[in-house]
């Protein structure tokens, strides 16, 4: 049977791969701040979300703990979230600026917004280990997303993960391998001379509030990525 996203998320939402997660998630789940007190939470692994011919991936670390594994949607819920659906819909990538539930009428056109890992990790520091557990997830979803050609990776972390899932779809990854930073870009070309997995990696600083309160990124900064982004998708 051919793969597809509906069997990805089916996959990715009954994950237990790794134990710390799982205990963490659920913990969090459990005792939650009193602002989300008598919420219900998801509390489960999160699959990406958007537009299935997007030409423009999104890759973050990993949910937040009291963001997506709360709302049950990626990005949405916290203020990391806040920033980037607001930059989306700033770059006529999203239907509105903001995402604040499952059911809020958020639509993603032309992007689609996932992560390395889909459990949040204690201290947003998943082991390496659990990044590799997580990152066939990824793998496939990339593989899925048959219009994608330009991923933008938030942070270094999800650098390094987007380049490891590439090179397990047949790119070929430079060598040196190519360094993160904001604006940074990189040409991955298949290995075999095709064209369908030739992408763009575009670096942008994560939309944490450690990065956003100090001004390290700024709304013009992640616009200015984001219309990168597109003209990249357009060529």
């Amino acid at each position: 049977m051919a793969d597809s996203l509906s069997a990805l998320r089916r996959d990715v939402t009954s994950c237990v791969r790794c134990p710390r997660l799982v205990e963490w998630r659920e913990r969090t789940a459990a005792d939650p701040p009193r602002r989300y007190r008598g919420e219900r939470y998801w509390a489960r692994p999160l699959p990406g979300f958007g537009d299935a011919r997007a030409r423009i991936a999104v890759v973050g670390l990993a949910p937040a703990a009291h963001g997506g594994n709360r709302t049950g949607r990626i990005f949405t819920g916290d203020r990391s979230g806040d920033w980037l659906f607001a930059g989306l819909h700033r770059a006529g990538l999203a239907n509105q600026p903001t995402s604040v539930s499952r059911d809020d009428g958020q639509r993603l056109r032309g992007a689609y917004v996932t992560a390395v890992n889909r459990c949040p990790p204690p201290q947003n520091r998943p082991t390496t280990e659990e990044r590799d557990n997580c990152l066939p997830y990824l793998v496939r979803e990339l593989r899925l997303l048959r219009s994608a050609r330009v991923i933008v990776a938030l942070g270094a972390f999800a650098w390094t993960g987007s380049l490891l899932a590439l090179r397990e779809l047949g790119a070929e990854v430079p060598r040196p391998r190519p360094r993160f930073g904001h604006g940074a870009e990189a040409t991955l070309e298949s290995a075999d001379g095709g064209s369908r997995w030739d992408w763009s990696l575009v670096g942008c600083f994560h939309p944490s509030q450690q990065n956003t309160f100090t001004g390290r990124l700024t709304e013009p900064m992640l616009d200015a990525v984001f219309a990168r982004a597109k003209e990249l998708a357009s060529d």
